[in-house]
């Protein structure tokens, strides 16, 4: 089946946005994921570090780390979760030179449970490059699917594709795109609020936060998506999770002079 591709602009928002931080632990310097794991948080690094998650609190204290022998990553980019799951997105692909990217499922005791295999169908050419259209690191579960969102250099455009939560192979086609013009690196769906969440940069290091409401209810054909300038120096956002409607949790990677960190963010009428 062939889907209709529609390119959907956001409404630039300057209400104010208020962020606090705290500091992560310096075993998470490239944190690159974010969920809720009981009363804590889970997150795990980016590529350079073990397959491996890290849980810590609200103050950003380490509990414990949690490694996955029978696991490699290569570039893992995101985590996303259910009631009865966990799914760790290993889809970076900055070259564009990967045959096969993953989505690896977990139990709400972190126990491997199987592995999504995924191909983009209109991929021909693997050849190394850093302008290309085939990398994503934004996941997120919706319904019973899962929904991986590109980070399209040629065009700053971000492709949604969508596919089961269950192991298997699937192909990977999108269904719409939204004209963000920044690179999307992270992204959270709330069902109950029927609200989705990314986050993006450009190539000018300005740094963006986006809301889509009414996320489900408008289908595939029209998106109410609203982006906000956020400002937190020279470290990247890799990670969101909403709180309600106004508030939200985003992770920073490390950079010199500053750890890691955990920040909420809330949007002020």
């Amino acid at each position: 089946m062939r889907y209709l591709i529609l390119l959907i602009s956001p409404i630039f928002c300057y209400a104010q946005v208020t962020l606090t931080t705290v500091d992560l632990s310096n075993e998470v310097e490239e944190t690159s994921g974010l969920e809720i794991y009981g009363e804590n948080f889970i997150t795990h690094n980016d590529s350079g570090d073990k397959a491996r998650v890290y849980i810590f609190d609200s103050k950003g204290k380490m509990i414990k780390n949690v490694r996955f022998y029978d696991l490699k990553s290569i570039d893992w980019e995101d985590i996303a979760a259910d009631q009865n799951h966990y799914y760790i997105a290993d889809t970076g692909n900055n070259r564009g030179n990967r045959k096969q990217l993953t989505v690896h499922i977990l139990n709400t005791t972190l126990d491997f449970e199987g592995t999504i295999h995924l191909e983009y169908e209109a991929q021909k050419d693997f050849t190394e490059r850093s302008i290309h259209p085939y990398d994503a690191e934004a996941l997120t579960v919706y319904g019973d699917s899962l929904l991986l969102f590109s980070k399209n250099r040629e065009t700053l455009h971000s492709e949604i594709y969508t596919f089961p939560k269950t192991a298997g192979n699937y192909s990977l086609i999108p269904q719409a795109v939204l004209d963000v013009q920044s690179l999307i690196t992270a992204a959270d769906y709330n069902h109950e609020l029927d609200l989705l969440a990314l986050t993006g940069y450009n190539f000018q290091g300005e740094q963006f936060f986006y809301t889509v409401t009414d996320f489900k209810k408008r289908g595939w054909a029209s998106f109410n998506l609203t982006k906000y300038s956020i400002s937190i120096g020279r470290a990247q956002i890799e990670a969101v999770k909403i709180v309600d409607e106004n508030n939200f949790l985003l992770t920073s990677e490390k950079v010199k002079n500053q750890f890691a960190r955990l920040i909420h963010l809330t949007l002020e009428d």
